[in-house]
């Protein structure tokens, strides 16, 4: 076969598998068909393969007669690109044992595969040894390399760079960026005598990754050109700033979109809690005929876990299968954490054991998913694993164990744990840490002990440890200690409604009503707002959403049939008597019993009666903590419909089935 013709067949393979038959085929027509082009993309496509086989790609090169600097500089640079860069220094050793010379084509490719600053010193050596230090490209690599380990040698080399090289100036503006030098990145930026569109979007990107979004926005204003890039980066730091507007803003104004203009705004509307927007926002990614990412799919999935929406999950992983997505760590770990906050802890586990190269954000994914459904024990036994397999626990893997030995009143188990964070692990205890303790002894009643451990914790307690031990005082009916606690988390959080409630609450609970409405006419005084309860249901990809007493659904009516039908049958077939302790106003019984009654995750649950057929499990994800009322009727709705109702409230899984709860009435 000619070999202008086998340019364009291997342009047409994109598989490792694919490109190995053509292979086999060709070397029967020829034994030496390739040239230096078609053996570059040979490299090219076997390295951004999953699992490259360095064996087959030196047989490739041993088939070329003769083969030059070319096309070992081919093959470095396939490798360089590749998931193993740093194999391509084994394969200039074999060059240079084979006598070849390298050149500027060797040297950049090479400078980035270096692992460690040993191996970039000891090619920066190469360098000065073949006369090449001086090449702008290679001070350029040599610049971003030395930003990353050294910066002192990053400066050495850049300030032995032209003033005309722009992209050396660049390189030296992003390694101070990387380091968090903002003010010696802007002054380089300031004293280059020619910018380019890169050098501004560099400046721009570096103040919106660390959060100083007014200067991003001043320099986006005084840049005499713009490129999507430029628009992507002031996107960038609306989303870090969590200015979800803003960014919206910016997205809707953009002259033109690439796909990480789309990723970047997906990833916004994620991480700061718009997660239907993200689901919607990706509908019209994919009418605009852009095809996702991994990252696209890792917010995606990150969105649907945020607010239970399992069936739009589930469609996300029936579209990584269908179009053939590999699933590495990162894709892994979304799909886990997922499952898992979708009530799916069964396939979470599965998935996670399907992971061959597990890291510390795949195993704290399974094990806060197991902690927040009530397994403990499994939660437990996984953190074991995890340390024999020689991954190293971190912060979040000792706050997810601690929770899950805090939901199961595990105490002991709990102060263990914290002792041999620092001393088995290396790992020193932070304020969450005591925080998990403070709520594992104040729901075990322990409030005593629990008050001291604010006292003698190293660092002062936050808001969320006071809020915890506030949370053991509602549970255990003690006003005095959570008139204390209440003062110090008011002092914290003046305008955080939910101590305000959560305190009133208490003294309404002990009858103080006087104590609870003083605190109500402060919320008043000071405007401070209720965050209202909220619960969601997700059916056939649609999420309803509920409030308290709420009758803005369009199926209100047939909802609120449906909930007289629960409360009659609920008075015939069981003994169930309405808490109305939960309502914590000074009314007649029979408003606190209707007050009771609409619920916004009684209302969810109604309508998952009406539109799913007998034996379906409803899934309601509420934003606050479920009541012990609504506690109560979902495990008497599970028995008398014979229904599963998995319910994800703000700290745990509840499954309601057959009268029973999973959390075993601790939570």
């Amino acid at each position: 076969m000619p070999i202008i013709h086998l340019h364009p067949l291997l342009q047409s393979f994109r598989s490792t598998t694919h490109l190995k038959q053509a292979h086999a085929r060709l070397l029967k027509l020829d034994p030496f068909p390739f040239d230096g082009r078609a053996a570059a993309h040979l490299f090219s496509v076997y390295f951004h393969s999953p699992n490259p086989d360095l064996s087959y790609a030196y047989n490739i090169l041993a088939a070329l007669h003769c083969p030059a600097p070319f096309h070992w500089n081919s093959l470095i640079h396939s490798i360089s690109a590749s998931k193993s860069p740093a194999q391509a220094l084994s394969f200039f050793r074999s060059m240079l044992h084979r006598g070849l010379k390298p050149n500027n084509h060797t040297f950049p490719c090479l400078l980035k595969s270096c692992p460690s600053l040993l191996h970039l010193a000891m090619i920066h050596a190469h360098v000065v040894q073949a006369g090449l230090d001086a090449d702008p490209y290679i001070q350029s690599a040599l610049i971003h390399m030395y930003s990353a380990k050294d910066l002192i040698a990053a400066r050495r080399v850049f300030n032995a760079c032209s003033k005309a090289q722009t992209f050396c100036w660049n390189a030296m503006i992003d390694g101070f960026i990387k380091n968090g030098e903002l003010d010696l990145a802007r002054a380089v930026f300031d004293r280059m005598e020619s910018r380019d569109v890169i050098s501004w979007n560099t400046m721009i990107n570096g103040y919106a990754i660390l959060g100083y979004l007014d200067q991003a926005k001043q320099l986006f204003a005084e840049m005499p050109q713009r490129n999507v890039v430029s628009w992507n980066c002031l996107l960038a730091g609306y989303a870090k700033c969590g200015e979800v507007d803003g960014a919206r803003r910016t997205f809707e104004e953009m002259p033109s979109r690439d796909v990480i203009s789309w990723n970047a705004m997906l990833s916004c509307y994620s991480q700061n809690g718009h997660s239907v927007e993200a689901l919607v926002l990706f509908n019209e990614m994919q009418c605009a005929g852009l095809k996702p990412t991994e990252a696209t799919l890792v917010s995606l999935l990150s969105a649907c876990s945020h607010i239970g929406a399992l069936a739009q999950g589930e469609r996300i992983h029936a579209f990584i299968k269908n179009n053939g997505i590999e699933l590495d760590t990162i894709l892994s770990t979304a799909l886990v954490d997922m499952y898992a906050k979708c009530g799916r802890i069964a396939e979470a586990s599965k998935i996670f054991h399907s992971i061959k190269h597990k890291d510390v954000l795949a195993w704290n994914s399974i094990i806060s998913g197991l902690a927040i459904h009530g397994l403990v024990e499994e939660a437990l036994s996984l953190f074991d694993e995890m340390v024999k397999s020689f991954a190293r626990p971190d912060d979040i893997t000792f706050v997810a164990v601690l929770s899950a030995c805090s939901h199961a009143g595990m105490v002991e188990e709990g102060r263990r744990l914290l002792t041999s964070m620092k001393g088995c692990y290396g790992v020193d205890p932070k304020v969450e840490h005591y925080g998990c303790i403070i709520d594992m002894l104040a729901r075990a009643g322990l409030l005593e002990e629990a008050m001291e451990l604010t006292r003698v914790m190293p660092m002062q307690p936050n808001a969320q440890a006071w809020g915890a031990l506030l949370g053991g005082c509602r549970i255990h009916r003690n006003s005095d200690v959570a008139e204390e606690v209440g003062k110090q988390l008011l002092d914290l959080q003046p305008k955080h409604s939910g101590r305000y409630i959560l305190l009133s609450n208490i003294y309404a609970t002990t009858n103080r009503w006087e104590e609870a409405k003083t605190l109500r006419n402060m919320m008043a005084d000071q405007r401070v707002a209720k965050n209202p309860g909220m619960s969601i249901i997700e059916l056939q990809g649609i999420m309803s959403q509920f409030m308290a007493g709420d009758r803005s659904h369009p199926q209100t009516e047939d909802i609120y049939k449906k909930l007289s039908e629960i409360s009659e049958r609920l008075r015939a077939e069981t003994e169930y008597l309405p808490d109305t302790k939960q309502v914590l106003v000074d009314i007649e019984e029979e408003e606190k019993e209707h007050i009771l009654s609409v619920h916004s995750e009684k209302l969810a649950i109604a309508f998952g009666l009406l539109h799913t057929s007998p034996g379906d499990t409803i899934r309601v994800v509420k934003n606050l903590r479920v009541c012990i009322d609504c506690h109560t009727v979902s495990k008497l709705i599970s028995r008398i419909y014979s229904r599963e109702i998995v319910m994800r409230d703000r700290s745990r899984f509840h499954l309601f089935k057959e009268g029973a709860c999973s959390c075993k009435d601790y939570w």
